[in-house]
């Protein structure tokens, strides 16, 4: 396995206050360009109610669901599946977004790092990361470690082992992302793949106002596709989404692999997998993963 694959951190406002597995099984690589214009078996159209209801049913926040897309992020964000092990991870990956850190890459520079930080400071008073608390507001929407550098990482890397660090790291992370996703997704009728495509588009892109962030994506989609809430064929709108989302990344050169929908999530809807039932087979950067 090479060094970890870090994305570029998303772009976004500061939000308002968020097993069975072998890896290295190889899978024949499936060129991009397939996908692209590719037909795809069409099922006939739901009604707004049917989709609405099974959407509703199962979803990504299924436990054993939910598990697995924390599984499917890491692959992509950290060249792993161990997702747990990455409460203390932080590095500058020179993205101009300052630190990123943490199960799902909080930074210094766009805010949910600072609302991390607050909330554990909020729940654990004389946590080792609270004297940041004034330099991370300084740096907010900056990559500037001032204030941050000699010992942040360190001190990042010792409140990773703290329950209640990571217990805050879960909280923002479903409150900013993972929920907001799910909602959203069963919303538009869409199943537990749908579900994800939204949570890691997310998680990439945060929901700014941006023309890259996740609602200008989704829009994006509803121009060439409807949901099944709308009527529309589920496989028809998350391949018009899934377009719309290697648009997104292709805008900014750090996001210009786009293996983690090409060979991945594409994979899965290609199979007809809209519910990610194990087992599971993809790639990213060109490293090839198992979940069974």
């Amino acid at each position: 396995m090479h060094a970890p694959h870090k994305r570029a951190a998303r772009r976004m406002t500061r939000p308002v206050r968020i097993t069975v597995i072998a890896v290295g099984l190889a899978l024949t690589a499936i060129p991009v360009a397939a996908y692209a214009g590719s037909p795809t078996p069409q099922a006939a159209p739901q009604s707004a109610a049917a989709a609405a209801k099974a959407a509703a049913a199962t979803g990504l926040d299924d436990p054993a669901k939910k598990e697995i897309a924390m599984q499917l992020v890491s692959s992509a964000e950290n060249s792993s599946l161990n997702w747990k092990s990455q409460y203390k991870y932080i590095e500058d990956i020179d993205d101009d977004r300052g630190y990123t850190g943490g199960i799902i890459g909080f930074c210094s520079g766009t805010g949910d790092m600072l609302d991390l930080v607050e909330l554990y400071t909020e729940r654990k008073p004389d946590n080792v990361l609270a004297k940041y608390l004034p330099a991370l507001r300084k740096v907010n929407g900056t990559p500037s470690h001032s204030g941050l550098d000699p010992n942040f990482t360190k001190d990042w890397a010792k409140a990773g082992s703290d329950s209640a660090f990571k217990k805050a790291q879960d909280d923002e992370r479903d409150r900013v992302y993972f929920n907001p996703a799910v909602k959203q997704g069963k919303a538009d009728g869409i199943g537990t793949l749908g579900q994800f495509a939204y949570y890691d588009a997310i998680v990439m892109h945060g929901d700014g106002d941006d023309s890259t962030g996740f609602s200008a994506i989704r829009k994006r989609a509803l121009s060439k596709a409807k949901p099944p809430s709308q009527g529309g064929n589920e496989v028809t709108y998350l391949n018009a989404f899934l377009d719309a989302r290697v648009w997104a990344m292709k805008q900014e050169e750090a996001h210009e692999d786009t293996s983690r929908v090409d060979t991945a999530q594409r994979v899965f809807l290609k199979k007809g997998n809209l519910n990610l039932d194990p087992p599971l087979e993809w790639k990213v950067y060109g490293d090839s993963y198992h979940i069974g």
